[in-house]
């Protein structure tokens, strides 16, 4: 890409400035064009198609740019703004005439549409004056007569539902028909799902993830802009204001997002909640954090190749990586990271783009933080800026099965490793099932039984310390700086059953060293071990795999398998060494339960 100069002083974590912003927005922009049908209302772009078929992709190729452009309209230079807008006009009047051999499929004729039909109406806000009070009186009757054609058409009961309120609340400020009780609806069902700490449940299941952030606070929110409904807007901006306080120690001091949860591949959407708590006042983090941690995020994946050689945006996370799409992925489904321009809505004098940029949590020093919600304990150590999730209490599935949510840690510097989708399986909606998951990767479970975790149930959460149960065991875990112990309990001793226990996967072009038992490491100094604390054994040779991670072509992954007979305690690390060697580990006591860190700290790892 052609970037303007980094500006170290006000930037100095990431160089980058709003210009950066305005001219990677425009890059990408223009990068989609050459693959606009004639009107533009269509953008098909290359790759395979999504389970929706592709006239729904190429609509979204539409939508999801269409938010991208509107964003970037916002304060551009007049003319620049109308030669942005002006391939969306064209697009649009063709898209929603129904004779028109462009037309897009109707909300209530294609389910995708009523997913895009929300960024075509947030979209169209965001450029009231530039687009929509321009529009020909035709062409605003049909797009009224399109968006109308979701209000009250079923939705999943997720984050689905605010598609419908959203495009209500637009229809409601063009002074047009539209569906009341799917705004009643919305309002209602996300007061029921939250969970508390600033966290939602997509659906009120159990399954907490980015959506969290770029859906489930991002969209009521937008709904209050639209709507002028103030009804609403405190609860919610006290609630992302709360979450904002946890998700700034989910970062990487690489800038890394989580990488755990589905729709993976729309990046940098996940500095969407960041920019909007400053839309919306509604953010505990000063400016200058706030640009850091979403520039931190953009910059990341476009410095690890996330656009390919014709400037697309891929499937994938770093570069393309097809394991990562679910069954409603399709060719322009990345560009749902449009959502992370959003911050181009403030003004070039706002302090997001003005302060000087100051440092992550994790670069500030090293931390422990226990988040409730989703139980999950997290740490981060500003040595190496990785931040680690030890996952205590979201299986999202019944199942247990899925390696997005159902691993016992995530971290931002690694990933699971992903089997393909599996094709028999029916995941239409916004589920995923897959097949082939045989590596042992953070997973503690029984040799027959690998990859679930089913029936997990948080046990509790305290300081350091979380213990949780599924399937036949209990689990506990302690983390201090880059180490977890992790001890696990059968329910009752199964003699002739074994359990798998498994370290971070890591993952590189070239394959990880392997410089002792237990103990893996990158060219670049990233280690990730697994040590057995008790009873005393040597674990065998890291599991090794190729294309089955989106961090690199060749993974591996240390592991130790142990009887279900009784009692197994391990020591995970993941961190950044100078050598071969490891730092001092941890310490633990079967008698007592005693864990000794290497600063002399004790903690207590028990069974409840």
């Amino acid at each position: 890409m052609n970037l303007p100069s980094e500006d170290p002083v006000l930037s100095p974590h990431t160089g980058w400035t709003r210009a950066h912003w305005e001219a990677v927005a425009d890059e990408l922009l223009a990068a989609v064009r050459p693959f606009a049908s004639p009107s533009g209302s269509l953008v098909r772009l290359p790759g395979p198609a999504s389970g929706s078929g592709e006239w729904s992709d190429d609509l979204e190729g539409y939508a999801r740019t269409f938010l991208l452009a509107a964003f970037r309209a916002a304060h551009a230079a007049p003319e620049h703004a109308e030669r942005i807008l002006a391939p969306y006009a064209t697009g649009l009047a063709a898209g929603t005439d129904p004779r028109s051999p462009e037309r897009w499929p109707r909300p209530g004729e294609l389910r995708q549409a009523r997913v895009e039909a929300a960024s075509v109406a947030l979209a169209l806000h965001e450029t009231r004056a530039l687009l929509w009070d321009r529009l020909p009186d035709a062409v605003r009757e049909n797009t009224v007569g399109w968006l109308a054609d979701l209000g009250g058409v079923e939705v999943p009961a997720n984050n689905w539902v605010w598609f419908r309120a959203v495009v209500a609340a637009f229809l409601r400020s063009v002074d047009a028909p539209h569906a009341v009780a799917d705004i009643a609806h919305a309002v209602e069902v996300t007061d029921s799902w939250y969970r508390g700490g600033g966290w939602y449940t997509d659906g009120g299941t159990s399954r907490f993830d980015h959506y969290n952030g770029w859906a489930m606070h991002l969209y009521p929110l937008w709904y209050c802009r639209i709507s002028g409904d103030h009804e609403p807007l405190a609860r919610y901006r006290d609630r992302l204001r709360t979450f904002l306080e946890d998700a700034v120690h989910l970062v990487g001091g690489d800038g890394a997002p989580l990488f755990q949860g589905r729709s993976l591949t729309y990046r940098f959407a996940a500095a969407a909640p960041f920019l909007t708590g400053a839309l919306f006042d509604a953010t505990p983090l000063p400016p200058g954090l706030t640009r850091r941690t979403a520039s931190g995020m953009l910059r990341y994946f476009l410095d690890r190749g996330a656009t390919e050689e014709r400037g697309l945006l891929s499937l994938g996370w770093h570069r393309r990586f097809e394991a990562i799409r679910q069954n409603y992925s399709g060719p322009a489904s990345p560009y749902w990271a449009s959502k992370g321009f959003l911050g181009l809505l403030l003004p070039p004098d706002h302090p997001v783009w003005t302060a000087t940029e100051e440092p992550l949590p994790v670069e500030r020093g090293d931390f422990t933080r226990a988040i409730a919600a989703p139980g999950w304990l997290v740490s981060g150590t500003a040595a190496d800026g990785v931040v680690r999730v030890v996952n205590h209490g979201t299986p999202r599935t019944p199942s247990g099965r899925d390696p997005f949510y159902a691993r016992l840690a995530y971290t931002t510097h690694t990933a699971p490793e992903l089997g393909p989708p599996d094709p028999a399986a029916d995941f239409r909606l916004d589920g995923d099932a897959r097949a082939g998951e045989a590596a042992p990767d953070n997973q503690v479970a029984p040799a027959d039984a690998p990859a679930a975790r089913a029936g997990l149930e948080l046990l509790s959460l305290d300081g350091r310390v979380a213990v949780s149960h599924h399937e036949s065991v209990t689990v506990a875990s302690a983390v201090e700086g880059p180490w977890e112990v992790r001890v696990v309990w059968p329910d009752e001793p199964a003699p002739g059953r074994r359990l798998v226990i498994g370290g971070h996967a890591l993952a590189a072009d070239r394959p990880p060293a392997e410089p002792g038992p237990g103990v893996v490491r990158r060219a670049d100094g990233l280690t990730s071990a697994l040590l057995v604390l008790h009873p005393p054994a040597e674990p065998p040779p890291a599991h090794r795999a190729e294309h089955t991670n989106p961090f690199g072509a060749h993974s591996a992954t240390p592991w130790h398998e142990a009887p279900a007979e009784g009692r197994v305690a391990v020591a995970v690390f993941l961190g950044t060494t100078d050598s071969a060697a490891l730092p001092p580990a941890p310490r633990y006591d079967a008698a007592s339960g005693e864990v000794t860190w290497p600063d002399g700290s004790r903690d207590v790892v028990a069974p409840d």
